[in-house]
């Protein structure tokens, strides 16, 4: 009986660990890990660009469905970035100036790969002959990116082409 008590004892002083599959990871200094800072990001703009090429890829595959199911999951992350880097923006202003323009300048990276996708899946919805889906994205896209960037005029061409509006911007 008093062999039985001592077995706990020996898998715990010798162990009973399977070797294989162990990570074995190194940082020099450990303030200096950073989860979000490797290469397979959850939240990235290259995760967002990810999406955006797995949904290329379904369309060359003729796969309508799934290429629009990766474009709104390449704009839901977009928003979600947008949003957050907004809001580090403006708790911040007034405390430390560089971590505002930080925010700013990957702000603005999400609001672009944001209008590429809202661009994308507009495309899409048009493709697929419903373009009442595609006039809120493109009009995203024109208040996110202004009438007077390259993304902006190319969204209202397509509401123009699709009769929304029917004035021609000169800008």
């Amino acid at each position: 009986m008093k062999f039985l008590k001592l077995i706990p004892i020996l898998f715990i002083f010798f162990g009973n660990f399977p070797y294989k599959n162990i990570v074995h990871a190194e940082v020099k200094n450990p303030k200096d890990y950073k989860v979000l800072s490797s290469t397979n990001k959850k939240l990235s703009v290259g995760n967002v660009e990810y999406y955006l090429k797995q949904g290329d890829k379904a369309i060359k595959n003729g796969d309508f469905e799934k290429a629009k199911d990766s474009y709104i999951d390449a704009r839901k992350l977009a928003t979600q970035l947008a949003s957050f880097y907004s809001d580090l923006n403006k708790s911040f202003v007034g405390l430390d100036a560089r971590i505002p323009n930080e925010m700013r300048r990957k702000g603005k990276a999400a609001l672009q790969i944001l209008a590429e996708s809202n661009d994308r899946l507009a495309a899409l919805y048009i493709k697929n002959e419903k373009p009442d889906v595609a006039v809120p994205l493109l009009i995203e896209t024109i208040r996110i990116m202004s009438p007077n960037s390259t993304e902006g005029k190319e969204a209202y061409k397509k509401l123009i082409q699709l009769g929304f509006v029917e004035t021609i911007y000169k800008g």
